[in-house]
């Protein structure tokens, strides 16, 4: 029989950061105790447990290989995933621009079916365009004529959506909006959203006026805008592989027939619109009006007062314009607005003497 020294687990070598270092060690010594004693001494029950602890390390190594490999998979998985979630996030923001920001809306969140149904409402119309404007595409270039209407629809985009509006659609120079789906606020406060949209789009097309010249134009933009409250189809209409979401009837005409008929810079209306806002717009009636495919002459009432409304100072000399929104000035800068005016004043007086 050979000595029976006392074992002892011999430190592994391996590295500190390799798995089952503990385990191998034990394997190790386990082996080399059944060397020098097995001969000896029959360790049956000894020779059993090392041999199933052996293959309990090769299956748990196996396992944990299988793992590392699972974890390297999932990695990879989660990676692509990652990048296809972007790419469909970055489509999602590019399909965006072709709709109406609730309507982009309601159909992501799921609570718009996207199908052909359409519903019955009372909604506020609007239709805006710009005076003129066959004859102005003759007169610039098309690059010109691109970047000047792109701007236009831009900056009235950018009022609607304020508002709460529904960008229908754009036809040219041209732009449809409605109130009142999919979401409202009720059909008066819509109507009024609706009127209030419209100052503040005319007051803006003031504030550009001296960045048309930017485009070669002799002259500034005009608008003109007409607005109709009035029960019309709204929905999806079209075939099952391309549909269109937008608004039809006679209501959506009438809009069309006062935008037609409004003078240029004015936002003309139908009593239906007027008598939700007249407590809190000022109008006046105009003559009534005889529109195509309506049988009776139409009321209408035009906003008065809009740049006094909207608390804007225009000033026209010659070729000169000044335009100034006392909403966007600070008290000091009106104080020295008023003083600069009077002053002005005074050296006219002087000079007309």
């Amino acid at each position: 029989m050979k000595s029976s020294k006392p074992f002892v687990l011999e430190k592994s070598k391996m590295k500190t950061n390799q798995l089952f270092e503990h385990e191998m060690s034990v394997v190790s010594t386990a082996e080399k105790v059944s060397a020098e004693i097995g001969a000896a001494i029959k360790y049956d029950d000894f020779n059993l447990i090392l041999a199933e602890y052996k293959k309990l390390l090769k299956t748990t190594s196996r396992l944990v290989r299988h793992s590392d490999r699972m974890e390297t998979n999932l990695n990879i998985s989660a990676k692509e995933a990652r990048e296809k979630s972007e790419q469909l996030e970055a489509l999602s923001n590019q399909l965006a621009k072709y709709l109406s920001p609730q309507v982009y809306d309601s159909i992501f969140s799921g609570t718009r079916e996207v199908a052909l149904t359409s519903s019955r409402k009372k909604l506020t119309i609007f239709f805006s365009d710009i005076v003129e404007f066959t004859k102005l595409s003759e007169n610039i270039e098309s690059e010109e004529l691109t970047g000047l209407l792109n701007c236009y629809l831009t900056e009235m985009s950018h009022v609607a959506l304020k508002h709460g509006a529904t960008i229908d659609k754009y036809i040219g120079d041209a732009i449809v909006i409605f109130f009142g789906d999919p979401k409202s606020k009720g059909i008066k406060e819509d109507a009024l959203s609706c009127v209030k949209m419209a100052i503040e789009m005319k007051s803006k097309m003031f504030e550009l006026r001296n960045h048309w010249k930017t485009f070669g134009l002799e002259e500034p933009l005009q608008s003109r805008m007409g607005i109709h409250t009035g029960f019309c189809t709204v929905g999806n209409f079209g075939s099952e592989n391309r549909m269109d979401y937008t608004v039809i009837g006679s209501g959506v005409n009438l809009a069309s027939r006062l935008e037609s008929a409004s003078e240029p810079d004015k936002i003309l209306m139908s009593y239906d619109t007027y008598n939700y806002v007249k407590d809190t717009i000022p109008c006046v009636e105009n003559k009534p009006i005889v529109a195509k495919g309506f049988s009776e002459p139409i009321r209408t009432f035009s906003v008065i007062d809009e740049l006094e409304n909207k608390k804007i100072i225009s000033i026209t000399i010659g070729d000169n314009r000044l335009d100034a929104s006392m909403e966007n000035l600070t008290k000091d800068q009106l104080e020295k607005l008023k003083l600069e005016l009077s002053s002005a004043l005074e050296s006219i007086e002087i000079h007309t003497k």
